[in-house]
């Protein structure tokens, strides 16, 4: 059995909490948080703490916290015989580099504490300081049973901005799309289908090739009617440079 101790109860480390109790072979001896508020969900499940000091010998110190803790958190440890690992995309593994073993086990994935998620769907990017380092935190991504990927902090750096733009930008964009409807009176749910249509053809085709629209065709009266038409000035500036964003990329 892998033992591993989790610190952070944010919305990673509540499904990270949750995947490794249901895994085998894990034996998640302690959940650890500033504030024991957001660990009631695992304190008849598992030792919980708020004190670093009372932190139990494991062979995995999983830090899911806020990119801004995270240094902080980790000087706190002070000196652990065990991997100690953070969860972060846009941090580079240099910065646990106090620690003699030191990596990072990232889930490549969206989340939400009220909304379930199934780590077999997770693509979990690993790095390590050595290669037992990474033999171990591949065998606890075994354990969650994602899709394993090698990921050095470069590559990691350049993923995560990928990851905003696909995920956080096309979200904004479903906001703005959900306001338009709503002042039209137009339920939302009728454009769900055109999404899950675009995520879905994506899977097949380079999204370049599965861009559709008035700006790749270049129909310049259909996009300036819906330039006129919108009102707001921030939808009407993403609109203009979205729209130039297809179009010069070809």
């Amino acid at each position: 059995m892998i033992k591993v101790v989790l610190l952070g109860a944010g919305n990673v480390g509540t499904h990270l909490f949750r995947a490794l109790m249901a895994a085998e072979n894990i034996s998640l001896l302690q959940w650890y948080n500033r504030s024991s508020t957001a660990l009631q969900e695992g304190e008849e499940k598992v030792e919980t703490t708020t004190a670093i000091d009372e932190l139990v010998e494991a062979d995995l110190y999983l830090l899911s916290v806020s990119d801004a803790h995270l240094a902080t958190l980790s000087e706190a440890l002070g000196e652990r015989q065990g991997l100690v690992a953070h969860t972060a995309g846009s941090i580079p593994m240099e910065l646990l580099a106090q620690h003699k073993n030191h990596g990072v086990f990232y889930p490549l994935q969206t989340f939400s504490k009220q909304k379930a998620v199934d780590f077999q769907q997770i693509p979990l990017c690993l790095e390590a300081n050595t290669e037992n380092n990474l033999a171990l935190l591949e065998q606890v991504a075994s354990a969650l049973g994602g899709p394993i990927h090698f990921i050095d902090s470069s590559q990691r750096k350049a993923l995560h901005i990928a990851a905003v733009f696909v995920n956080n930008f096309v979200n904004h964009l479903y906001t703005v799309g959900a306001q338009l409807c709503e002042e039209h009176q137009v339920p939302f749910s009728v454009l769900q289908p055109l999404i899950a249509e675009t995520a879905d053809k994506i899977k097949t085709l380079p999204p370049q090739q599965a861009q559709t629209g008035p700006a790749v065709r270049g129909d310049q009266l259909v996009l300036n009617k819906h330039l006129n038409q919108l009102t707001k000035s921030t939808q009407k500036e993403l609109y203009s440079l979205i729209s130039a964003a297809i179009q010069q990329h070809g």
